[in-house]
């Protein structure tokens, strides 16, 4: 019988303590805790035993199948330009020391540049399924430890954030709490924490491709270059998740949409082309009916998808508003947590 292993884990959206998610400014910001959950949306890993000297690599995101021989998996090809866009992945699996006689087919969960992290979610699963087919014990902080890093190198940009790794490996919703050399991960999900960030958000994906490592590595140097407005921006994000956690720590869960939406809009002065003019054009329009919303884009500096927040009554009706403007309501479930 063929050996074979299917994986899936979430990709995530973050709600609150994005890009203070960057080390050292972890640790140099007080109380810093960032917020974030695993959605209905799943990247999703098959590894199939294949009696080729190599290994074939299928996306079904982008339709194409690529076979790579044991030979291509030596330095030279593996950290140059051998692999290209498949660079990720030839490279978590060269961890592994597989180079022959395995078939791998990825399918993302999330839209290109969507700012859902969607290539590290699909980084920890493809991780995650590795240790099941060679029978490894799973340990997740190591695990996300080395896709982080492995995703670095590739970006070459800067600092790459750690949180987008979490949701595919715990699910739930997560409080991520930095510490000298750790990360403690809190798990905060409760049915009626999900009720409510279900019924008060709406996730809708505007088609436009955005690359938050750019912006990342923009506000990190500025922040170490004493930017005031930099620092005090990180700063008040910072303060704002540590209220959120606080508030769901205390089940004063009606408090989370106006800060997810406070959040939202400091971010936007910190970065101020976080918002495309179709975006914002949208928001605009929908808050002409619906006064109380909120808008808050994925992803630490930029994305292709955003959060509109809003009274549980207003659902309908926001929805109802982004299709009329040509936007994608994706669907947004909040998965429980993992064992």
């Amino acid at each position: 019988m063929t050996k074979s292993v299917a994986v899936e884990g979430s990709v995530r959206v973050d709600l609150l303590g994005g890009t203070i998610d960057l080390r050292p400014i972890n640790l140099i910001l007080p109380n810093v805790v960032t917020l974030n959950l695993a959605t209905g949306l799943k990247a999703k890993v098959k590894l199939e035993e294949d009696e080729r000297e190599g290994i074939e690599i299928i996306s079904l995101d982008y339709d194409s199948k690529q076979f790579f021989a044991a030979s291509d998996f030596e330095s030279s090809k593996l950290y140059g330009d051998h692999f290209g866009p498949l660079s990720f992945v030839a490279q978590i699996i060269d961890h592994f020391g597989i180079h022959k006689n395995l078939k791998v087919t990825l399918e993302s969960g999330s839209p290109p540049g969507a700012g859902l992290g969607g290539s590290s979610s699909m980084g920890v699963t493809l991780y995650k399924a590795l240790c099941q087919y060679t029978g490894r014990e799973l340990d997740r902080d190591r695990a996300i430890q080395i896709v982080n890093e492995i995703e670095g190198r590739i970006l070459n940009c800067g600092p790459a954030g750690y949180q987008d790794y979490y949701p595919a490996l715990f699910g739930g919703v997560l409080a991520l709490k930095a510490a000298p050399g750790e990360i403690t991960v809190e798990q905060l999900y409760s049915s009626e924490l999900k009720e409510v960030l279900e019924k008060n958000c709406t996730l809708v994906y505007s088609g436009i491709t955005r690359l938050s490592g750019i912006n990342n590595w923009e506000v990190y140097k500025q922040f170490f270059d004493g930017v005031e407005a930099t620092r005090k921006g990180l700063g008040e994000i910072a303060k704002l998740s540590h209220n959120a956690y606080q508030a769901i720590k205390n089940k004063n869960f009606e408090q989370l949409p106006e800060l997810i939406s406070q959040e939202g809009a400091v971010r936007r002065q910190l970065f101020p082309n976080i918002l495309s003019p179709e975006m914002e054009n949208l928001y605009n329009s929908i808050k002409e009916e619906v006064s109380e919303l909120g808008i808050k884009v994925c992803g630490a500096g930029g994305g292709g998808c955003f959060l509109l927040i809003h009274g549980e009554n207003s659902s309908s009706k926001v929805k109802e508003l982004v299709a009329k403007n040509d936007m994608t309501v994706l669907d947004f479930q909040v998965e429980p947590s993992l064992s």
